[in-house]
């Protein structure tokens, strides 16, 4: 059974940096590709960065392109996502997940998700 915890979410002001956590059980980070997605409130999940099973490509959202960082730890069977310059229009439910060979920002084509952890972006 594959799991999924975030950490690292919390209160930042506009213009501030967060580095959010995926720890992954069940699988391995070789065998699943990982995005991350985040939902405001009222609004559809929208897909921010992915990282690749086979090679460890990334791809992001035009929206955080330059700002956001994604990256794995192997050994740890961890992903994170350091985001920095936050907009208060970013702040939102963020949410890892998983999926095979599924590499793109449709949530639809991940399987399985975490429960989501708060980023506050406000003054």
């Amino acid at each position: 059974q594959v799991q999924l915890v975030e950490s690292g979410g919390g209160l930042v002001q506009p213009g501030e940096s967060l580095r959010l956590s995926c720890a992954v059980s069940g699988v391995n980070l070789d065998s699943v590709d990982i995005g991350w997605f985040r939902q405001a409130p009222g609004a559809e999940r929208e897909g921010v960065s992915c990282i690749a099973s086979l090679d460890g490509s990334t791809y992001y959202s035009d929206s955080v392109r330059g700002r956001f960082t994604i990256s794995r730890d192997n050994a740890k069977n961890t992903v994170s996502l350091q985001m920095d310059n936050l907009k208060p229009e970013e702040q939102a439910v963020y949410y890892c997940a998983a999926g095979r060979r599924v590499f793109g920002l449709d949530p639809r084509l991940y399987d399985d998700w975490g429960q989501g952890t708060q980023v506050t972006v406000s003054l």
